[in-house]
């Protein structure tokens, strides 16, 4: 390595060296107390044209080993100097990012990130991500300063358990815009089948749904009672025979010994035919 990153690697104890083949090495601290830096491994995200619609090629960088106290808007600060931040994603591991149009809940399917982390981080421009991994070159990054601390200990636990307590108006504004897009969706769906439905495809043939067939009679009441009354009989018989194993146990013991009992007393009855010479098998 060069006399400068030889510097560079001593004073931040990350040496680009040791970076896997593609990464850069980018120091980084969480205060100006701390004494040995942090590594984060960056490089830019390349994926196949639409393989990741939200993580666009040659405007993503792909960030490794992303500490659990560094959330997206440390990211975001931290990448602001290379160019204007579109989104920051952390994940538990690398994978294809879901749609901007997609809702994301603040109340549902809500998943805490521990340990270290991925993150994506989207610039407004390409020339940005080269910015970015230029700053291994540099001195140690810090993450959390005076004028944007980051909160840990007591103050991170009271900030995520006042986050946690969900407010009714929220929620129900959620819930609505929600069901509103989903009626959307179905009278969508309705619509395009209704617009489809008997007209043949480009090989002549024709979709049947099953919206066109008839429906099914409807129970009575009369019929649900007495299905009823056969599923509750049926529970009480195998309850009264099976209510302690020690009675089935006794039943088969005695059915048993009856068995034996009967066995003798054929036996008995045959010895004394035999003997009175009534006793013709054949």
């Amino acid at each position: 390595a060069p006399p400068r990153a030889e510097k560079m690697a001593a004073a931040t104890g990350c040496a680009a060296r040791v970076a896997p083949a593609g990464y850069a090495a980018l120091a980084v601290k969480f205060a100006e107390r701390q004494r040995s830096p942090h590594c984060l491994l960056v490089k830019e995200h390349q994926v196949r044209e639409g393989a990741d619609a939200a993580h666009p090629p040659r405007r993503t960088l792909f960030v490794l080993n992303v500490p659990p106290y560094c959330g997206p808007d440390s990211l975001s600060r931290l990448f602001s100097r290379c160019g204007h931040v579109q989104s920051v994603d952390i994940c538990d591991k690398p994978g294809p990012g879901e749609k901007k149009d997609k809702l994301r809940s603040k109340f549902f399917n809500h998943k805490t990130l521990k340990g270290f982390q991925v993150a994506y981080v989207v610039f407004r421009k390409p020339a940005a991500v080269q910015a970015a991994k230029a700053l291994s070159q540099e001195g140690p990054l810090l993450i959390s300063t005076e004028s944007h601390p980051v909160k840990t200990g007591i103050s991170k636990w009271i900030a995520s358990y006042e986050a946690s307590i969900v407010d009714p108006k929220e929620l129900k504004a959620e819930v609505d815009a929600y069901m509103q897009d989903y009626d959307k969706k179905m009278a969508e769906e309705e619509a395009k089948a209704a617009k489809e439905e008997g007209v043949p495809d480009e090989e002549g043939w024709v979709k049947v749904t099953r919206k066109g067939r008839k429906p099914g009679l409807p129970r009575t009441e009369a019929a649900n009672l007495r299905l009823l009354e056969k599923e509750k009989q049926k529970r009480a018989r195998k309850e009264l025979l099976n209510f302690y194993a020690w009675q089935h146990r006794e039943t088969k013991r005695e059915h048993i010994a009856q068995l034996r009992k009967k066995f003798e007393e054929d036996k008995q009855r045959i010895a004394l035919m035999r003997a009175q010479r009534k006793f013709r098998p054949y």
